[in-house]
């Protein structure tokens, strides 16, 4: 399988935005570790330990490659693979890749399709729209690809699907899209949420942060925690545990159990979801842009990260 693969995976970045053709010789090699990464990652869900083994292999002109490979590999896989390689591409866009990098890779891709043995274009559909979530991708991102790839072929198709699961009219498209691979955890996504409230409840009971924190380290489910941030940010304002929820989040942001990613897609969903928040809690959105401030001055998101 792992030989397939490589021989399936193309020689060329694209020539757009500059980038040269890679030598062969120096490529076929790349191919082959970088297939052993990915595997070892679907297997540790480490992702410091793969951005580690990238920074090793000193090939920044092969990071659209990467994400060729990476999606490739995490097509015939089960659910918790392609949502842990949609969180990958999330992380390293916030690490070390471009947003040029990701579209090339996917480009890339795409302009592939047509040479697969089965119709990928559903699920391919689905990790670009994931890309849009994330914020690592913008629509106007997506009509660059469309416009690259041929008039009418899989992959134009396939992008025209990821727009339309996006911007279909659906008010839970979104949250739907969010959660459609599980969360990466092997759980389902109602088991998972369940164990999530549990969680929180028993800390809010006993309000030991420690303990709470090693709660969320058994429960491994790295890729779901943006889950935990939004169900904690909305016990805070429902309950007034202002000061509870931010110690939980200082403590485990602090001992790399919550990542920055994590945090963002936590507050993101919270964000979006403010209007009918303000329904039950009349002043969740100034609760909300504090706990952002706060966020902000602690690095758990983005100085950028807009208020309401």
């Amino acid at each position: 399988m792992e030989m397939i693969v490589v021989q399936e995976i193309g020689d060329q970045v694209p020539e757009a935005g500059g980038r040269k053709q890679i030598e062969d010789r120096k490529l076929k090699p790349f191919k082959e570790v970088v297939v052993t990464i990915i595997h070892e990652y679907f297997s540790s869900s480490d992702v410091p330990e793969l951005i580690r083994s990238i920074e090793d292999l000193g090939a920044p002109e092969y990071k659209a490659i990467f994400v060729k490979m990476l999606v490739t590999l995490a097509l015939d896989r089960k659910n918790r693979e392609k949502e842990m390689a949609s969180v990958l591409i999330s992380s390293l866009h916030i690490e070390m890749f471009a947003t040029e990098d990701v579209a090339d890779g996917f480009f890339m891709l795409l302009e592939s399709a047509e040479d697969t043995a089965l119709d990928p274009s559903y699920v391919l559909a689905l990790f670009l729209a994931r890309t849009m979530i994330d914020y690592v991708l913008s629509p106007v991102n997506l009509v660059h690809i469309g416009s690259r790839l041929q008039p009418n072929s899989s992959g134009a198709e396939t992008v025209k699907l990821a727009r339309l699961l996006i911007f279909a009219g659906r008010a839970d498209a979104v949250e739907t899209l969010l959660l459609r691979w599980g969360g990466g955890t092997g759980w389902g996504v109602k088991d998972t949420k369940d164990k999530i409230v549990n969680l929180l409840e028993e800390y809010e009971s006993s309000g030991m942060v420690s303990e709470a924190c090693k709660c969320i380290h058994e429960l491994g489910m790295p890729f779901f925690n943006h889950e935990l941030v939004k169900k904690a940010l909305i016990m805070a304002m429902e309950k007034k545990k202002d000061k509870m929820v931010l110690d939980l989040f200082t403590e485990s942001f602090g001992g790399g159990l919550i990542t920055i990613n994590q945090m963002t897609k936590g507050f993101s969903r919270v964000k979006d979801g403010l209007q009918n928040l303000a329904l039950d809690i009349p002043n969740a959105k100034k609760k909300f842009n504090d706990y952002v401030k706060c966020a902000k001055m602690n690095g758990w998101v983005s100085s950028s990260f807009p208020t309401m």
